[in-house]
């Protein structure tokens, strides 16, 4: 039995995820392909009894056949759409989910236009999978049906049909193949384009300013002759079916007309049996149904593909345990990072911050300091050692706990919500971080770490205080750090701050890193930098030097040496 891929099985499922109306549109497609064969046999019997000068009720019962037909067609196009769609939301969910449950590294190895296409493009194409399977086995009723049906009558005539059908099923096993190909390249140069824009419109000021719109513009679209390629390649692909389609059709129907002209010349056929026979000829031989159906089913599969590459990749994966009894000591263990070229980032890091300590993370550019942040928040997973909280595993806390003890901002943050209000309070638990009512201007515990991140000044000078919404909110570098940090705030054993003060003033950045230390139960503090004055602030200074900890001491002591203070001076020169 062949092994299904991934872009397989998530076909099936999505076939499945359309429920209800999926079944509705099997029930109502069947019933219009049996009332599809059905009309030739009976519009024949009508036919043989006029002439045979008899009252009958097939005519009406033809009547009756064709209100059939348009009631299934009208239920069919119901069934699928809202099928679809349902799908298609479910698989949207599910990819989006998927996404935020990966670790960060996993995210970074697409655009995020790329991400933003399959998501929408190509969940769109993917969730037609269930109608397309649903229409794509009854658009091959109808021939099969003929064939039968014409055999009953003569079998010469379902002989004749049945070899030209053969020829065609060729054609269109062709035309799948190709088709498949193009369509997939298709969808994979999109992507890359749509990466690139996006990387583009992000940094529109930047190109404004260095004059290089038109260099942009063209890396932007050096790939557009490719896609140009793709898609000209699909529709030549489909043109060519069409053709062979309509070419043979007509020749398939005019061979079954004129061995049944001939069955009727020598008696073997009644002229209402002909009448069925052309009728199933035409139904047998109208397969530009089916084109259209393997052409759908192509882009769903393709879609497919393109979505379950990032499903493939395994989500982090959380314990149940609380937070323990404790007061923030954090401990690395042997911890090592690998890159995606398989070089180590981090090489057997071994690192004890005591409870309520502040460490500085110093290092030149790309010693791996910022990973090493991020392994210590669990932004993700170190491929060697252990990160422990109060001694207990980070894997091993349940996603809640692990919110509730770890905050992390970042020196560029990313403000998520619809208002200043929504991104302070994303740590928050929801009772604290629900929107004001009334004149309220923020939740009490929003004001609170606001007022710690020395922001809460600066939201009140917006339009709209807490509320103004993100989009119109006109906050500089940072103001936009001091909203990050304030989000971070929450968290009760250990913040990891990420490079996140670089744009602070010097007033500011003692004013916070004050308030961060302030409290009887002072949390732990992992603070990335790259100023001498926030190591000096620190209770120790990590020295990352080559993946590795070169020396962890207070900073005064580190100053003696001179490839340490080469660290702070912008040339790399100690003096």
């Amino acid at each position: 039995m062949p092994t299904l891929t991934g872009s397989d099985r998530l076909l099936r499922r999505v076939v499945r995820d359309g429920g209800g109306w999926t079944v509705l549109l099997v029930v109502v497609a069947l019933t219009g392909a049996a009332a599809e064969l059905a009309l030739p046999a009976v519009l024949g019997l009508a036919v043989d009894a006029a002439v045979g000068g008899t009252a009958s009720w097939w005519p009406a019962v033809a009547c009756a056949l064709v209100a059939g037909l348009l009631v299934t067609d009208i239920l069919g196009d119901l069934a699928a759409g809202y099928g679809a769609a349902r799908a298609t939301a479910l698989l949207r969910r599910r990819l989006l989910r998927h996404l935020f449950a990966c670790d960060v590294r996993t995210v970074r190895r697409y655009p995020v236009g790329d991400l933003v296409g399959r998501l929408v493009g190509q969940s769109a194409d993917a969730g037609q999978a269930g109608t397309a399977v649903v229409f794509g086995v009854i658009a091959v009723l109808p021939p099969v049906g003929s064939v039968v049906a014409l055999t009953l009558i003569e079998p010469l005539l379902g002989i004749t049909l049945l070899a030209g059908l053969a020829l065609l099923t060729v054609l269109m096993r062709a035309f799948v193949t190709d088709a498949s190909a193009a369509v997939a390249g298709y969808q994979r140069v999109l992507g890359n384009i749509a990466g690139r824009l996006l990387e583009a419109l992000g940094g529109a000021r930047t190109i404004a300013a260095a004059a290089t719109v038109d260099r942009e513009r063209d890396r932007v679209l050096a790939a557009l002759p490719e896609l140009r390629g793709y898609g000209l390649l699909g529709w030549r692909l489909l043109a060519r079916a069409s053709a062979r389609t309509a070419a043979v059709g007509p020749l398939l129907q005019a061979a079954v007309v004129a061995v049944g002209g001939y069955a009727l010349t020598v008696g073997w056929l009644t002229p209402g049996q002909l009448v069925a026979a052309v009728q199933y000829a035409a139904l047998g031989a109208g397969l530009g149904a089916v084109l259209a159906t393997l052409h759908r089913l192509v882009r769903a599969r393709a879609a497919a593909s393109r979505i379950a590459e990032p499903l493939a990749h395994p989500a982090s994966r959380y314990g149940d345990e609380p937070l323990p009894p404790g007061r923030g000591e954090l401990r690395l263990c042997g911890v090592g990072v690998n890159g995606e070229d398989g070089r180590p980032v981090l090489d057997g890091i071994d690192l004890l911050v005591p409870a309520g300590a502040t460490l500085a993370v110093v290092g030149r550019s790309g010693v791996g300091k910022s990973t090493l942040a991020a392994v210590a928040g669990r932004l993700h997973d170190p491929d060697a050692g252990e990160v422990l909280l109060d001694g207990v595993p980070l894997r091993r806390l349940s996603p809640a706990a692990l919110r509730r003890g770890v905050g992390q901002a970042f020196d560029r943050p990313v403000l998520v919500g619809e208002t200043v209000h929504d991104a302070i309070g994303l740590a928050l638990p929801e009772d604290s971080a629900c929107p004001p009512t009334g004149d309220a201007p923020a939740t009490t515990a929003v004001l609170t770490v606001a007022r710690a991140a020395q922001v809460a000044d600066v939201v009140a000078r917006l339009p709209d205080g807490f509320r103004t919404r993100l989009a119109d909110a006109p906050l500089s570098g940072g103001e936009a750090q001091r909203l990050g940090l304030a989000r971070a705030f929450p968290a009760e054993r250990l913040l990891v701050l990420d490079d996140a003060m670089s744009s602070l003033d010097t007033a500011t950045e003692h004013r916070i890193s004050r308030a961060v230390a302030a409290g009887a139960d002072g949390r732990t503090r992992l603070v990335v930098t790259h100023r001498a004055a926030t190591a000096a602030a620190a209770d120790l200074v990590a020295w990352l030097d080559g993946g590795r900890v070169r020396a962890v001491a207070p900073h005064r002591q580190l100053w003696t040496d001179p490839d340490y203070r080469a660290i702070f001076t912008p040339d790399g020169d100690p003096r």
